[in-house]
């Protein structure tokens, strides 16, 4: 998990990098201009009450050596929000206008504003300094680095089902119901960001289930919980995020996610009604693809059912994509990240054979390599999965046994890495011989712990695919680490599984393995 040393950045770092002699820095105004010859002063901020930058945060592009976009929000409307960008060596030279979005949280009422600078043009593999802010706030400061173009090593992290540090328990503990809480948080929903951060990838997938807003009785509370404790490290590095079931809120937008589609500026699907839910990027040779379950999962698990939301839009978005890529030359990976799972070993939600249906004849026709979820609170792993029996719950078959390497041109291997920080985990629910159940029918009979929900239909199966469960420890993520290797050989991606044990992102190795795969480049 090596990655270029960098500067401590805080706004006295930056100020100085942007001229010893210099007390403050200018704030350009126009939307994007040339870098000025030597650094302006940025005029103190006023004192008319503007809030502050809260919750910064980045994002990818499309073509993430070349694309980011800086994200924030505040609670009022505020002028003239921008971000200034530039080097430590170079001082800040350009400036961005943000534009502004807004959401009216049905629950609370308070309406939340959303800034976004989409920054384009910017330098492959390039360390970038910024400052965030708008008229009579104190600016913000953030680094980002850019992604490598064409086949260059690179380290990703990812995790799943965070929620927030806090732990909001307003009624005594034998009274406490999943709707008189405020949410499921933990003390690991910090710790968990400081590893990441430690670690310092290139970004951060987050596999849906941010931060349970949806079971709040202050969403917008627990939102800005959320984005202050992750803040810490998505404003160093993108944080691409999945929307998993608890993303959908009730009366938010017509399918529940507008608050994720407010607060989250990412690549563009081509659908204005969707926009946000499914996407992807690629950052050297790796593409990355983002899901959004809910709309083929047969779980009863929002604060909604949308089951078939978008009438089978993402799934022809989705094999365009996967075609288009597969063919791509200079693309060796392809990485799904989404929620909802296809493989689990515990007593907990199960596998959904929706997704199964929905997802697994694509991922085995393009050659999909590497699965990432959540939605189940622990780490385990597949073998290389391809093709699926002719039962009633399509159980995979696995093409390999190998327990620490795994050719993913023959099958694709699924992660569940669902130990973000929530306080619920399923670590011990995993059956001490792997089996899995897996939900086949939404059902019919309500669920009295979930009000309106249905309880799922489960049918049993044997797990052939389990390669790998951790019952001991339920917070971590994973690290993957690629190589790309040698024109006409393999490219490999080194995964390690860290389990997070305590305050300061204290993190141990827990499994190991290696996924590979010959090039794409043509080569014989």
């Amino acid at each position: 998990m090596s990655s270029p040393e960098r500067p401590p950045i805080s706004r006295r770092g930056v100020l100085t990098a942007a001229g010893a002699g210099a007390t403050l820095l200018a704030l350009d105004t126009a939307p994007a201009r040339a870098a000025a010859p030597s650094p302006l002063l940025l005029r103190s901020p006023g004192r008319a009450g503007a809030p502050s930058v809260s919750g910064l945060h980045l994002q990818f592009g499309s073509d993430a050596s070349s694309e980011m976009t800086v994200s924030w929000q505040t609670p009022l409307p505020v002028r003239n929000p921008r971000v200034m960008v530039g080097t430590l060596t170079g001082g800040l030279g350009r400036t961005y206008g943000a534009d502004t979005r807004a959401y009216r949280d049905p629950v609370t009422r308070e309406e939340v504003r959303s800034h976004h600078a989409r920054i384009r043009g910017l330098r492959p593999d390039t360390e970038y300094l910024y400052l965030a802010v708008h008229d009579g706030a104190t600016p913000e400061a953030g680094t980002f680095r850019t992604a490598p173009r064409g086949r260059r090593p690179l380290t990703f992290t990812s995790f799943g089902d965070q929620a927030t540090p806090q732990v909001n328990k307003a009624m005594p503990t034998e009274q406490i119901t999943l709707w008189t809480q405020d949410n499921y948080g933990s003390p690991f929903a910090g710790d968990t960001t400081t590893a990441v951060e430690r670690a310092a990838p290139l970004f951060h997938l987050m596999n849906g289930d941010l931060c349970y807003a949806q079971l709040s009785g202050d969403p917008t509370r627990v939102w800005r919980d959320w984005f202050i404790n992750t803040s810490r490290s998505a404003r160093n590095r993108p944080w691409m995020p999945a929307a998993g079931n608890h993303e959908n809120e009730k009366g938010n937008g017509p399918i529940g996610f507008r608050a994720f589609q407010t607060y989250f500026d990412v690549p563009r699907n081509g659908d204005d009604e969707f926009e946000g839910l499914w996407y992807a990027f690629t950052a050297g040779s790796v593409r990355v693809i983002i899901l959004q379950n809910d709309d083929v999962a047969l779980q009863d698990g929002g604060a909604t059912y949308i089951s078939g939301y978008s009438a089978g839009a993402q799934r022809r978005w989705l094999e365009d994509e996967l075609r288009r890529t597969r063919a791509d030359r200079g693309i060796d990976w392809i990485v799904v990240c989404m929620h909802q799972v296809v493989i689990s070993t515990a007593d907990s939600n199960g596998a959904d054979l929706g997704v199964r249906k929905a997802w697994l004849p694509l991922f085995d026709r393009y050659g999909v390599d590497l699965v990432v979820c959540g939605h189940e609170h622990h780490y385990e792993r597949s073998h290389p999965i391809r093709g699926h029996q002719g039962n009633s719950t399509m159980t995979p078959i696995p093409v390999s046994a190998d327990p620490h390497r795994a050719d993913t041109s023959r099958g694709t291997v699924h992660l569940v890495i669902g130990g973000g920080g929530m306080g619920f985990t399923s670590n011990q629910l995993l059956y001490d011989t792997p089996k899995a159940k897996v939900i086949v029918e939404r059902g019919t009979e309500r669920d009295p712990k979930l009000l309106n929900h249905y309880k799922p239909v489960y049918a049993d199966e044997p797990a052939p695919w389990s390669a790998f469960r951790d019952k001991i420890n339920p917070y971590g993520f994973c690290a993957f680490e690629v190589d790309p290797g040698r024109p006409g050989g393999k490219t490999t991606m080194n995964v390690t599984y860290y389990a997070v044990t305590g305050p300061g992102g204290a993190a141990k190795p827990v499994d190991t393995f290696v996924l590979e795969r010959p090039r794409n480049d043509g080569h014989p």
